[in-house]
């Protein structure tokens, strides 16, 4: 039976990074022998431009029949802020719940960091964000707008519900990441204790009491179901300077949706920028969603030289969450064979290759 994997290329250069990714799975689906059927979908700034129209009814529907969705980028110069990324992103991530927003954070072999003194073997955990709830709920509005007098309200929701099973997504992660061996980092106390990993929360619990307080009660009953796991909790602003001063005492981060999206950010740039960050829209029992970190990148698009690399590591999660473990491994051990041995930079323009010869030699390093 063969996948059927959307195919969402986007703007700006989110089709170039696309094709790339595309060149990789045609490569590794030979390589490991499955098969798979892309549905392309030209959703974007210019089709909403064009049409009025962000996400059609129908397609969603399609969307929700298909086994994963591979995206490229969404933003448009012509088209306001917001649009596309509530009509299009955020209504998938809603719309198919995908509730669970994984990004590893992983220095490649050969890729700068700016952190002093800092390696791969310092930059290596994994951010698991909550997707669904939070400020992004959308619950708010504003009064005498344009005024003086104006007042803005955006109000954070956190359910029970979903704050748990992100939880328990997240330790179940922890748990898998582990499977092979305890992580090395772990205390002497923690490893006596039989620990194999930690999971950190991340909150604002002095502060926001409420919501960080529901995280923090939850997370102290959950982590009971799993006494092989550490525990360790940060205010978010104590993580923001952890992950610049010591990112190697984090293993598996789990948060809120505000919270994520700012370390995520400042993840992707401690790992060497956004032409490598990769992360994944996951609904663990429906349809999940991959892309590239670094957004549509208009002033780069048609010129050759983005790097494809984040969205070719996108399609490595992509495969993993399939069921293609092996073919993940592939591509996640090519990707670091070109980084460690073959570009210049990350950055646009600086790599030593255009973007279509990185992905060639992402293709030729499967093989090896």
């Amino acid at each position: 039976m063969a996948y059927k994997i959307a195919v969402i290329p986007g703007d700006g250069t989110g089709p170039e990074v696309v094709r790339e990714g595309l060149k990789v799975l045609e490569a590794v689906a030979k390589l490991e022998g499955f098969e798979y059927e892309l549905i392309e979908y030209p959703l974007g700034g210019d089709y909403y431009l064009k049409t009025g129209e962000v996400l059609p009814d129908k397609v969603l529907d399609e969307l929700r029949q298909v086994d994963a969705i591979y995206l490229g980028a969404v933003g448009h110069p012509d088209v306001p802020p917001g649009i596309l990324e509530r009509g299009l992103l955020l209504r998938i991530r809603f719309e198919l719940d995908q509730y669970i927003n994984l990004r590893p954070v992983k220095l490649y072999p050969g890729v700068e960091t700016p952190l002093k003194d800092k390696g791969p073997e310092d930059i290596d955990f994994v951010v698991v964000r909550e997707n669904t709830e939070d400020l992004y709920a959308g619950t708010g509005g504003t009064l005498r707008e344009g005024t003086p007098d104006e007042v803005a309200i955006q109000t954070s929701v956190n359910t029970r519900k979903g704050v748990e099973r992100c939880l328990r997504w997240a330790f179940e992660y922890c748990r898998k990441r582990h499977a092979n061996g305890p992580w090395p980092r772990l205390s002497e106390e923690e490893k006596a204790a039989g620990k194999i990993g930690r999971l950190t929360l991340v909150g604002k619990t002095n502060v926001l009491t409420y919501a960080s307080g529901l995280w923090y009660r939850v997370f102290q009953e959950v982590a009971a179901d799993y006494p092989d796991i550490a525990t360790d909790y940060n205010h978010v602003d104590a993580c923001c300077m952890w992950m610049v001063k010591n990112p190697e005492w984090y293993d598996v981060i789990v948060t809120s949706n505000m919270f994520g999206d700012i370390i995520t950010d400042l993840g992707a740039i401690i790992q060497g920028g956004l032409g490598v960050a990769a992360g994944a829209n996951i609904n663990p029992e429906g349809v999940s969603m991959f892309e590239p970190m670094g957004g549509s990148a208009p002033k780069y698009t048609g010129k050759g030289v983005i790097n494809p690399i984040a969205a070719i590591a996108a399609l490595s999660m992509l495969l993993e969450q399939i069921g293609e473990v092996a073919a993940a491994r592939r591509v996640e051990r090519a990707i670091q064979s070109v980084t460690g041995t073959k570009l210049k930079s990350m950055a646009a323009g600086r790599m030593g290759y255009s973007t279509s010869e990185v992905g060639d030699l992402v293709v030729a390093a499967l093989s090896e």
